[in-house]
């Protein structure tokens, strides 16, 4: 397992509309091969403040898997991408199995 400290990969999360096409855009980023796997979770409430306001929104959450080298190109995509004018771009550093981890940025790379 890769430590903390290191990881062998990295989840980033961002959210769409609820009526957004989040598989099409799931699909492109692991056809560019900027992710590996994008889970697109079922719709959602959210509640946030924005620009002074408290607003409740349907969402879908993606949840994508991708490697560190991968993700400053990643992050611009997504910009170019995403209908929101200050999308969610969230990272967590991941450890696991080995197995999985090589799969990650075997299956990232460009």
């Amino acid at each position: 397992m890769s430590s903390a400290a290191d990881p062998g990969a990295l989840v980033v999360l961002t959210t769409l509309a609820a009526d957004a096409d989040g598989a099409a855009l799931a699909r492109t980023l692991v056809e560019e091969r900027l992710a590996a796997c994008v889970n697109v979770l079922p719709a959602m409430t959210s509640v946030y403040r924005w620009k002074g306001a408290v607003e409740q929104d349907r969402e879908q959450q993606l949840v994508i898997k991708t490697a560190p080298a991968q993700l400053p190109a990643l992050e611009a995509r997504l910009r170019e991408l995403h209908p929101y004018e200050l999308p969610e771009f969230l990272v967590l550093s991941a450890s696991g199995s080995k197995a999985y981890l090589d799969w990650v940025a075997e299956a990232s790379r460009r």
